[in-house]
């Protein structure tokens, strides 16, 4: 069972700084509109960004087993927020809209490659929100 780990510190006010097990750090905070930073990273974008970049790993993993030739490949992730009367509030949906060119396969083909990187994406698969995806496919 592999294990992740990461740490955070407090640097004052609304401003954090964490440590990531793969050699990567970076200052965070709230985002502004509750009462944080801008221009650094905030939970909510390392939240999107994780399932994003995790889906796109699994992506090219998906094409190399298919052997689908990639072409180009770029993906934009929205999260949905969905906020109670309590206050409190969880992310509803993440979509993800991949735009994918490919050379020498199907539509079907890819599509299937896809719905295998979502299946095998470990940040996807841990998610309780709903993850959909609006895939963009060319195939030259």
């Amino acid at each position: 069972m592999a294990i992740y780990k990461n740490k955070v510190e407090w640097r004052g006010e609304h401003l954090g700084y964490t440590w990531c097990q793969n050699g990567v750090e970076m200052k965070f905070s709230a985002p502004p509109t509750l009462f944080g930073l801008p221009n650094v990273l905030t939970p909510e974008d390392a939240f999107v960004a994780a399932a994003n970049t995790c889906y796109q790993m699994m992506v090219i993993w998906a094409m190399e087993r298919f052997k689908i030739e990639l072409v180009s490949f770029e993906c934009e992730a929205e999260g949905e927020v969905e906020e109670f009367i309590d206050r409190t509030s969880w992310f509803k949906k993440v979509t993800l809209s991949p735009k994918i060119v490919v050379r020498g396969k199907s539509q079907a083909t890819v599509q299937r490659a896809l719905e295998m990187a979502l299946k095998y994406s470990t940040i996807c698969q841990s998610l309780k929100s709903e993850v959909s995806i609006k895939p963009t496919i060319l195939v030259q």
